[in-house]
């Protein structure tokens, strides 16, 4: 089936196997590996990428339904190699220890902040729900999301 797609601002043409998952397109096909794959079923966020402006799991879809949208994986946040002022904000408040949560993680709190630029406490922690972290136990992971809504 051919797709095509703007990813991470680029327009993209591609002929993909309709069984195939999107994280696997996304990782084996166009070598964006930032996207990780931890549980396969959708529970843990790794996969995270913004799809039409929203944070989804891309292991639960098919490659096939990125056709018509406009995709941002974690590579497409930095511009010209700059970091992202949310990558910068995650670094500086110590949010990323081992980092296979984080380009998901990141990925959700870009989401909410092109959607809503000054959450609350509250409205952090949901938007972050569906993203797993066995390391920082959060509170470093929302400190680092206010400091970046904040400024």
């Amino acid at each position: 089936m051919e797709i095509s797609f703007l990813l991470n601002g680029k327009q993209i043409e591609y002929e993909v196997d309709s069984a195939k998952r999107a994280i696997d397109f996304i990782r084996e096909d166009l070598g964006l590996t930032g996207t990780k794959e931890g549980c396969g079923e959708g529970e843990c966020g790794a996969c995270t990428i913004i799809l039409n402006g929203k944070a989804v799991t891309s292991c639960t879809m098919l490659a096939g339904q990125l056709n018509g949208t406009t995709v941002t994986t974690i590579e497409g946040l930095a511009e010209s190699g700059d970091l992202d002022r949310i990558q910068l904000a995650f670094i500086e408040a110590g949010a990323v220890q081992c980092g296979f949560c984080t380009p998901g993680m990141i990925l959700s709190t870009k989401a909410l902040i092109d959607e809503n630029p000054h959450p609350t406490v509250e409205e952090i922690k949901s938007a972050i729900e569906g993203n797993l972290c066995r390391c920082t136990g959060y509170a470093k992971i929302v400190e680092a999301i206010q400091n970046v809504t904040s400024e």
